[in-house]
């Protein structure tokens, strides 16, 4: 069964997430500090070679209004580039306030600033590709008229 992996593409680090076989369910996986492109391919490629990744879901920071702000603009780049180096689905996922409710989260759970750096960033990619798989399911369950 193929698996979908999930990031969340920032400046410093990408958090990472990786669902189960069945499509269902989105798990924190990892971390990467962010050096340059192809290291991000690489570990991309790693990831693919372990796992039977079938489509990339990367987060999308679209501005509360809706728009594909500087933000946006930044991943769209980046996604392009990766999209003409390794073959996979990709698609853009729309993020917004994801991290912000992951901090609020670790914030009211007591969690240390320290330790909120650490896991924030997965965290947000693990939100994104559960989103993602919600409304895979969603839109599957419709289609079987349930």
């Amino acid at each position: 069964m193929p698996v979908f992996l999930g990031l969340d593409l920032g400046e410093k680090r990408i958090g990472v997430a990786l669902s189960d076989e069945l499509g269902k369910i989105a798990v924190p996986f990892d971390t990467w500090e962010f050096k340059g492109r192809e290291a991000l391919e690489k570990k991309i490629r790693a990831v693919m070679a372990e796992y039977p990744v079938s489509a990339v879901i990367v987060g999308f920071p679209m501005t509360l209004k809706g728009d594909a702000g500087i933000a946006a603009q930044k991943v769209m780049k980046q996604v392009e580039w990766l999209k003409s180096r390794i073959e996979t689905q990709w698609v853009l996922w729309d993020e917004r306030m994801t991290t912000a409710e992951v901090e609020k989260l670790l914030i009211s759970a007591d969690v240390s600033r320290a330790k909120r750096k650490d896991v924030r960033d997965r965290l947000a990619a693990q939100r994104i590709l559960q989103s993602y798989l919600d409304r895979q399911q969603f839109l599957g369950n419709q289609n079987m008229g349930l």
